[in-house]
């Protein structure tokens, strides 16, 4: 997590979460590896999901285990990073597959972002969310979208293209990693939901690109 130490319980199970992954698809390459290997010791690769919620607001049965708690807030964090990026298309390219790109994307996210904090709320996790502030793979710093406001045209394309594809790659590792891990009905369809949406999108990204 670019040096910051993980100490909370939910960055753990996360980290287990996705060295569960790992064990059953290969392993991850990448900043998300790294984070992976290193800041997990190795008794917490079987973290046991517990319940710890209520049944989700959709009427989904279940109770949310920390690890489905973990993911929707690490889900929460990279969308809120992600939504600025997003939001400069508009007034940085007159690009029309961008201009159409960014909004069909930020829709869908903002959408996703909903969904995760209500399912967060009923979870009676706490309001505060841990990944706050932190640097992780797939979130844009804020060095990284103060350059990306000083650019324009196939600057800001080419930057904001890498962005994107590093946010929705992250994105898709850990949905996958809630999908076979998770337990609450509600939030592993949320997940399903990111994986195939996140699919898709960054083969429309790859259609944005320019030689």
């Amino acid at each position: 997590m670019r040096g910051i130490p993980v100490r909370a319980t939910g960055c753990l199970l996360l980290a287990a979460l996705l060295l569960v992954s790992a064990c059953t698809s290969g392993s991850p390459t990448g900043p998300a590896a790294s984070t992976a290997t290193t800041a997990v010791p190795s008794t917490a690769t079987t973290v046991a999901p517990a319940p710890v919620g209520s049944a989700s607001p959709s009427g989904s049965a279940g109770l949310f285990s920390a690890t489905d708690i973990a993911w929707l807030q690490l889900t929460v964090a990279m969308n809120e990073r992600l939504l600025p990026v997003l939001d400069l298309v508009p007034s940085r390219t007159t690009d029309p597959e961008w201009l159409t790109f960014a909004a069909r994307l930020g829709t869908a996210h903002r959408a996703n972002l909903s969904t995760a904090r209500r399912l967060l709320a009923a979870s009676g996790a706490p309001a505060t969310n841990p990944h706050e502030g932190h640097d992780m793979p797939g979130m844009v710093t804020a060095e990284e979208l103060a350059a990306l406001r000083s650019s324009t045209g196939v600057a800001f394309e080419r930057r904001a293209d890498q962005h994107v594809r590093a946010h929705l790659d992250q994105a898709i590792r850990i949905a996958t990693a809630e999908q076979r891990v998770g337990t609450h009905p509600a939030t592993t369809a949320l997940a399903s939901a990111v994986v195939r949406t996140g699919n898709t999108d960054l083969a429309g990204l790859g259609r944005l690109d320019r030689p």
